[in-house]
């Protein structure tokens, strides 16, 4: 009989990577993690590890973790690992994916190309792609199929069908349509998405559907996206929503990154509820990722 699957994380994740190990019937084991003066860090992994290991790992706030990936990928590998994979619930560098400028780096490339080199099998949840269309062109692994994409959108989809009105589904950006199309089509909603403008990190512009194809007036709306980060965009578009006559207005996303008083100001601008996936720790986290990731864990087991 195979030795038990190892699942790898650290202490800032060992709640969700536990739960998920528990779900799926593998060990968990916590990554030690020491950070010297300078800012190197030691890494403690157990002294053997089984064929087959996973490390749980989300990339927000990425750059010291892409190191711990690269430290703790080989150092697994030296410890007995034959099969590698990684569960990274928020995938960073994904947005620049051409060089806009020139001489720009083109970090999808370099970080995708840097992870398939360390791993055998990546899962992410909604990763933030806009050029490139699927997982496995921007992570490029030796065997395709081991590219595996989970969606926070059913789940947040699912949540916002215990309350007592249909919502109208909306999209701040036509970037956000794949996910807004397909929860609205398993419930049967109404959907659109805006059209949006970006000047700067922190400036944009939105435009709402034409209210003679998409009316907002005394609707119960919910704004859908994959990620909230400098929120400017939910924060336009529940204020232009607001002004039009629109009930309510909510926000569901997968990622709640809410960099600074990024929550803060969503609300300000007339959010009722905001809900999010706990891809990333955040007190907006209303659904859980759990269950789908146990359930990849299980067949990554199962396959050898």
């Amino acid at each position: 009989m195979s030795p038990t699957p190892c699942l790898l994380c650290l202490e800032d994740e060992a709640d969700i990577a536990g739960r998920a190990a528990v779900a799926a019937g593998w060990t968990l084991s916590v990554v030690e993690r020491h950070h010297f003066p300078d800012g190197e860090l030691r890494l403690r992994l157990p002294p053997a590890l089984p064929p087959r290991v996973v490390v749980w790992r989300g990339l927000h706030q990425p750059n010291e973790k892409l190191v711990e990936l690269l430290l703790i990928a080989r150092g697994a590998r030296s410890l007995g690992a034959q099969w590698l994979g990684l569960v990274t619930p928020y995938l960073a560098y994904m947005r620049q994916d051409i060089a806009f400028h020139p001489g720009e780096i083109v970090s999808q490339r370099v970080v995708g190309g840097f992870l398939a080199e360390l791993f055998d099998a990546v899962l992410t949840v909604d990763p933030h792609l806009h050029r490139v269309a699927t997982l496995q062109e921007a992570v490029p692994l030796r065997d395709a199929r081991l590219a595996v994409v989970l969606s926070g959108a059913p789940l947040l989809a699912d949540l916002i069908a215990q309350h007592p009105h249909a919502p109208l589904l909306l999209g701040p950006d036509e970037e956000s349509l794949q996910w807004v199309a397909s929860a609205a089509l398993a419930h049967g909603w109404d959907h659109a998405v805006c059209v949006k403008q970006r000047h700067g990190d922190r400036h944009v512009s939105i435009a709402l559907p034409a209210a003679a194809d998409v009316p907002v007036a005394g609707r119960a709306v919910v704004l859908l996206d994959d990620v909230a980060s400098s929120g400017q965009t939910l924060v336009e578009a529940a204020r232009l929503l607001l002004a039009a006559g629109a009930a309510s207005v909510d926000v569901a996303v997968t990622h709640a990154l809410f960099a600074g008083d990024a929550i803060e100001r969503v609300r300000a601008a007339g959010a009722r509820h905001v809900w999010s996936s706990d891809c990333i720790p955040h007190p907006s986290n209303a659904v859980s990722i759990v269950p789908a990731v146990a359930g990849v864990l299980q067949n990554w087991a199962a396959a050898g």
